[in-house]
């Protein structure tokens, strides 16, 4: 297969090691197994214009986008509908979608397993048009990310404590929304301190990613804690995966949901993989079954079948 890479080089753990050495290595990874590769190091605020102009080659079966979560979604936005392939080097904090395709966690083991990989598709969501791979949050987590970024840090790890602190300061300080979710003939108002809008259920026992990126289903999940203790229950709950065991979150499940917000501020905020985005006061959130081809372990799909 011919692989164009890109490789954000102000992103995640691209960032901590030594680039020029990793590149040899893929390159020979690759060409050892009958592939070609050409690869490109971009900057971060390069990165989009970079993956749309790699995109737009024909000579290109498969893109490999290394960097954060967006990156990986940019990446995807450009390929969905796509003959093209998307492989994932999961070089982001948490790679929760990476984790959803079975791909390896490491750099180097994740470039091994594309060499004998298998092409599937899986389903892609959009926020008013606008692709994402994982999730769409609204409330706790947007002001989460919020305070983050004012944050300094340099690493994974620092960043990692960055959203520790920043959670805790938004649990302290929470703030509940009116909001209208249009769920089908379904219509629920409600006052909710968080809404995440996932591509595919998340699966139980593990952190927040779809077991089955294939399901064709959003997974609507709409916190009714609002008090600090109820807050710091559910965060636990879900760093365990125990989302269906958690009294303190409601779920839903649609092909499509609409969401309006009833609030006086102006400025409203929303979290798409991972990035803060303008939210506006109402938004249609759908999923694309099969809208993505991605290149993933062989062993994965073995497992898959079983």
């Amino acid at each position: 297969m011919r692989f164009a890479a890109v490789l954000n080089q102000d992103g995640g753990a691209l960032r901590s090691i030594d680039l020029p050495a990793f590149i040899d290595r893929m390159r020979q990874t690759l060409e050892a197994a009958g592939h070609c590769i050409d690869i490109e190091i971009a900057a971060g605020k390069d990165i989009v214009a970079t993956l749309e102009r790699i995109a737009s080659r024909h000579s290109v079966d498969i893109v490999l986008a290394g960097g954060g979560d967006g990156t990986i979604s940019a990446a995807a936005a450009r390929l969905m509908g796509r003959k093209k392939a998307l492989a994932i080097l999961p070089a982001g904090t948490m790679n929760l979608f990476a984790r959803g395709l079975g791909i390896p966690l490491t750099l180097d083991a994740a470039i091994k397993s594309f060499a004998d990989g298998e092409v599937i598709a899986v389903d892609l969501a959009t926020a008013n048009g606008q692709p994402f791979v994982h999730q769409f949050s609204i409330g706790m987590h947007a002001k989460m990310v919020q305070l983050r970024q004012a944050m300094e840090f340099g690493s994974r790890l620092g960043k990692m404590r960055a959203s520790i602190k920043a959670a805790w300061a938004a649990i302290n300080n929470p703030s509940a929304m009116k909001v209208t979710l249009i769920i089908g003939d379904a219509e629920i108002v409600t006052r909710t301190t968080g809404i995440g809008i996932t591509n595919n259920l998340f699966g139980e026992g593990h952190l927040p990613y779809a077991d089955n990126p294939a399901g064709g289903v959003l997974g609507i999940y709409v916190t009714v804690a609002r008090r600090r203790g109820e807050l710091v229950r559910l965060l636990f709950d879900m760093a365990r995966g125990k989302w269906r065991d958690s009294e303190h979150v409601e779920i839903h499940q649609a092909d499509r949901v609409v969401l309006k917000v009833h609030s006086a501020a102006r400025k409203l905020r929303a979290v798409m993989d991972g990035e803060l985005i303008r939210l506006g006061r109402e938004t249609t959130i759908e999923i694309h079954p099969g809208a993505l081809n991605v290149l993933v372990p062989a062993r994965a799909v073995q497992a898959k079948a079983a």
